[in-house]
């Protein structure tokens, strides 16, 4: 993504989630330590046990294997972000600095110490994993030089502290630049920055090349590999593809906001809606047939869906006593319906992968089986073989027959069984909540013979990871979904009876909203576990359905009806999120429905929660400014500048995007997407003390995108890294006319250069060899001070990894401001002291405080 040495200077890092894990919290040094303040849970559970000793083929020392390792600690884990190129360094720094130092601690506590050791089968080796308990890291003084790297680079995201069996499924979508992305249920998004580094891989190189190619940088290209255009050439080097990262739940869309804002990248888009249902987006028409209406179709997506959680022991202690089989019986319809819409989404030629972080069949092959099923069989969707992707990679092949246990606890081999047991029963009643769609298919069945060995299972005890699931799909041919096989269920006459009628329209109703959501026609109505999800299309000359009475009218009843025979899964299971501190919660588990808290903000006239996005003109008084203040080159974008406010005019912030995202936004404005983020921001307004000073500074987000296209004479080239350890250092230094030279190279062209924003190109000179990265940063020029244009946290992470310096930053401004108010107020003690006060009672004209310029 461009900034491959800064990326986002975002607070918070990879986490977000909520209670630290890792075992009790606080106590001070006079009791023992806080990990061992209360009593282990028992890690036993009888029906757990029994059923996947049932299901699972191993031998007995295997499975002695298998159950120790889910009843020890999960190991931390984290994975280098960003660019390769700049992954590879921080890499570097972990492997020089810290490994050599954690290597001399022989053992703690009478156990020994490992450092961190690299993940095998993970490219280029960017992921590590440590068995060293997490309360020894944190509190174990030989490891806080460590600990002090891992917060600092993980709160500027150039770490990911991410379970190691959640880094496999973005691995084998085999995602490449340009690619159309989409993550249907993706908060709280370490999967989704995965994709997107792989959508911006090599974007650095390729414009760096473009650049010199025009004569617009000298600067050598440099960067993930060689630069290769024909990976992504329509934009000038500039990634085109597209992640739209999608969750059903509002609040999680913001927690999955803020993961992603740190990658800085133009081409992500949040989303919030259901992912069983999740919206056709519209896109601009073809030139050669503009009549008709064309639908984002996706390159690939990826379907983590919503599950039980059992292969989450490990960090989730509660599910050894929480364990229920009916929380993965209850998921099971909703994930079927997630992975048909995956595939009702996907361009053919395209992939899914399909992934949940339990072990239960019912939630893993059983659906791979019932979608493919309902999307017309092996002929239309195939199962690929993922067995020499990541080698080293230790799995297990899917299974092709296994059993299901009811909510009861009682195990069945298969749906004819349950049939025989319904027939010798008064009420003819399905046994807890068991569906003929989660046994595996009789001989006869198109999709007996599906290759079910090619799905992957991977287990804690064969790398000392949680449990995982993973199935690659391939769409072979256009679908059309066969209708949802409907339950058979008790039949009361006196309810159902009555509601039959009605209950059979609403089904043909839905149904055909269906296929016409799958064809990219409009719709009335998608409703969804009871709420109404009204979807206003417009016609070729963006006119407003007529029809919303009507559709109103049907989603009363359609709620009306579903309320009364809605499936269990659908209002006994919602999604949550672990907490785990190492661990990336994408592993969604089930969790009671009365704890479902969500966010309610109000809603806007469209439907969305959001501010909107407006589009600036290209020729709008506020970007003409910037483009002559900045010298920006014609070539980089002009349509592509947004603000988020109903007035559209630039206030406080203007982002940019992606050309995709923004045909996106503006064709599907009014259609009730809701849309919760898209765009970078490339422009903050800054206070300025001239008119003749640009009050739109660039935005250390949006620098790596449109550096190499300001002009010359906005621009400071810095080769010295101890001219660049002063300027991290200090905060507002201040020069007289003859202090300049004090910042060596730089200091004839910080004199010189006009007041107002401008870019810093950390260039390093090659004479060190702890100093070779490409650094760009905004800087700010005032009558005597230059300020790089960066939060506290975020210079303080530079000066750790660049530097290994840790002694605090120093605010100059606030130095001096500081000491101004302490002698105002010695003096206006002593005029206290002494009854001198200024005329007319006013503090006397030496206790005014100087105004400082201020960074954003």
């Amino acid at each position: 993504m461009g900034r491959k040495n800064f990326r986002g200077g975002r607070k918070g890092g990879g986490n977000n989630r909520g209670p630290r894990g890792g075992g009790g919290g606080g106590g001070g040094d006079d009791r023992a330590p806080s990990w061992r303040s209360y009593p282990d849970a028992a890690k036993q559970h009888e029906k757990l046990e029994r059923y996947y000793n049932t299901i699972l083929s191993l031998d007995d020392d295997e499975r002695k294997l298998f159950w120790e390792a889910l009843k020890k600690e999960l190991p931390n884990s984290f994975r280098f972000c960003g660019s390769k190129g700049h992954a590879l360094a921080v890499k570097r720094l972990l492997e020089e600095r810290y490994v050599p130092e954690i290597t001399k601690i022989e053992r703690f506590d009478g156990e020994p110490v490992e450092p961190p050791k690299a993940v095998a089968w993970y490219p280029d080796q960017l992921a590590y994993s440590m068995n060293t308990p997490k309360h020894v890291i944190r509190k174990f003084p030989p490891f806080a030089a460590f600990q002090k790297f891992l917060v600092s680079e993980t709160s500027v995201g150039n770490i990911s502290r991410q379970e190691i069996v959640s880094m496999i499924p973005p691995l084998l979508m085999d995602v490449k630049p340009g690619h159309k992305v989409l993550d249907m249920c993706a908060a709280p998004g370490s999967k989704s920055a995965q994709l997107v580094e792989m959508i911006h891989m090599g974007e650095e190189s390729r414009i760096q090349q473009v650049l010199q190619s025009f004569g617009e940088n000298k600067a050598e290209p440099s960067g993930d590999d060689a630069a290769d255009l024909a990976a992504d050439p329509s934009d000038d080097g500039r990634a085109t593809g597209l992640l739209v990262a999608n969750d059903a739940e509002y609040k999680r869309c913001h927690m999955l906001t803020h993961q992603l804002k740190r990658l800085s990248s133009p081409n992500i888009l949040v989303t919030n809606h259901d992912a069983t249902l999740f919206p056709s987006i519209k896109v601009k028409r073809d030139p050669k047939d503009p009549e008709k209406n064309h639908y984002l179709k996706f390159d690939r997506i990826l379907a983590d869906v919503p599950c039980s959680g059992d292969g989450t022991m490990r960090k989730n202690m509660n599910l050894w006593k929480d364990w229920q089989p009916g929380n993965a019986l209850g998921l099971h319809i909703t994930q079927i319906r997630i992975l048909v819409r995956a595939l009702q989404l996907l361009k053919v030629g395209g992939r899914i992968v399909y992934s949940t972080c339990s072990m239960n069949p019912v939630e893993n092959e059983a659906v791979i089986v019932s979608a493919i099923e309902r999307c017309g069989g092996p002929d239309k969707v195939d199962i690929i073989d993922c067995s020499d992707r990541l080698p080293g990679l230790q799995r297990k092949p899917g299974m092709h027959q296994w059993q299901i246990m009811d909510k009861g606890g009682r195990i069945w081999n298969s749906w004819e069984e349950v049939q025989q047991h319904m027939a010798t029963q008064d009420d003819g009643a399905i046994p807890g909540k068991v569906a003929q769609t989660m046994f595996p298919r009789p001989d006869d069945s198109d999709c007996s013979g599906l290759p079910l060995d090619r799905c992957m299972r991977v287990y804690a005890h064969q790398q000392d990871t949680g449990g995982f699931f993973i199935t690659v799909l391939e769409k072979k041919a256009e679908i059309k979904a066969k209708p949802e096989a409907q339950p058979q269920q008790k039949t009361d006459k006196a309810t159902n009876g009555a509601n039959k009628e009605v209950a059979e329209e609403v089904a043909a109703k839905l149904e055909v909203e269906e296929e016409k959501a799958a064809d990219g026609e409009p719709t009335d109505v998608i409703p969804t576990n009871g709420v109404k999800r009204t979807r206003e299309e417009g016609d070729a000359d963006g006119e407003q359905d007529t029809k919303k009475a009507k559709t109103e009218a049907v989603a009363d009843k359609v709620d009306e009806v579903m309320s009364e025979a809605a499936p269990a899964a659908e209002t006994e299971a919602i999604v949550t999120e672990p907490t785990s501190e190492v661990a990336t919660p994408s592993e969604n588990t089930a969790v009671p429905a009365q704890q479902k808290k969500p966010l309610k903000p109000g809603r806007n006239s469209d439907g969305s929660y959001e501010e909107p996005f407006k589009y600036l003109a290209e020729d709008h008084d506020v970007l003409s400014n910037i483009r002559q203040f900045y010298k920006v080159s014609d070539r980089f974008p002009k349509d592509r500048y947004m603000v988020r406010n109903a007035a559209g005019e630039p206030a406080k912030a203007i982002y940019y995007t992606s050309a995709l995202i923004r045909d996106i936004l503006v064709e599907n404005e009014g259609r009730g997407i809701k849309f919760v983020h898209a765009g970078v921001k490339m422009f903050m307004k800054q206070d300025a003390p001239s008119a003749d000073i640009c009050r739109w500074r660039i935005q250390s987000e949006g620098m790596h995108m449109i550096e190499g296209y300001v002009g010359s004479d906005r621009v400071i080239r810095l080769t010295n890294k101890e001219t660049f350890h002063k300027l991290l250092r200090e905060m507002f230094p201040r020069f007289s006319d003859n202090d300049w030279v004090k910042l060596n190279e730089i200091g004839e062209q910080a004199r010189d250069i006009g007041m107002g924003c401008c870019v810093l190109r950390v260039e390093p000179d090659g004479t060190d060899p702890d100093f070779k990265e490409r650094i760009v940063l905004p800087l700010w020029k005032s009558y005597m001070s230059l300020n790089l244009m960066l939060p506290k946290e975020d210079r303080s992470a530079m000066l750790l990894r660049v530097f290994n310096d840790t002694t605090p930053v120093i605010n100059q401004s606030l130095k001096e401001s500081a000491k101004k108010e302490a002698e105002a107020e010695a003096k206006d003690q002593d005029a206290v002291t002494e009854g001198k006060e200024g005329e007319d009672g006013e503090p006397a004209a030496s206790e005014t405080k100087e105004e400082e310029p201020v960074a954003a």
